[in-house]
């Protein structure tokens, strides 16, 4: 869906159950975003249908999935969700943290957001850090 020189960024499926529990249980997802509760591959398969996959039905756009261009391992996730509680489209992302050096977060950040302003047409993207 996204390219980048580096990356490479796409909806997330079930498929990627085993990434996503992996990184939602990751030290730093749990301090810095919080404890979704996500302990099975089911559980992740679970919140992937129920957030980012609704989410691209009801707006056209969600968390993507982040991989490596050269090898297709993902790192992480980035994009833009629009949250009810918040007016406006939010930038969030996660990667685990082996892959926090070489700006890896910047570079899909960026991407998402001229895919949103160009594609998407939204005219303001914000960043949040919301409590738990």
């Amino acid at each position: 869906m996204i390219e980048t020189d580096r990356l490479i960024l796409r909806h997330l499926t079930t498929e990627d159950g085993a990434f996503l529990l992996a990184l939602m249980n990751d030290p730093s997802w749990l301090q810095f975003i919080g404890d979704n509760g996500v302990r099975t591959l089911e559980d992740a398969c679970t919140y992937i249908v129920s957030g980012p996959v609704a989410m691209y039905a009801r707006v056209g756009f969600g968390l993507y999935l982040t991989a490596l261009k050269e090898d297709h391992t993902p790192i992480g996730i980035c994009g833009l969700i629009k949250r009810e509680s918040l007016e406006d489209v939010d930038i969030g992302f996660a990667f685990l943290s082996q892959f926090w050096s070489p700006g890896y977060a910047y570079e899909s950040a960026s991407a998402v957001i001229a895919h949103g302003r160009q594609v998407l047409g939204l005219q303001r993207i914000v960043a949040n850090h919301l409590t738990r």
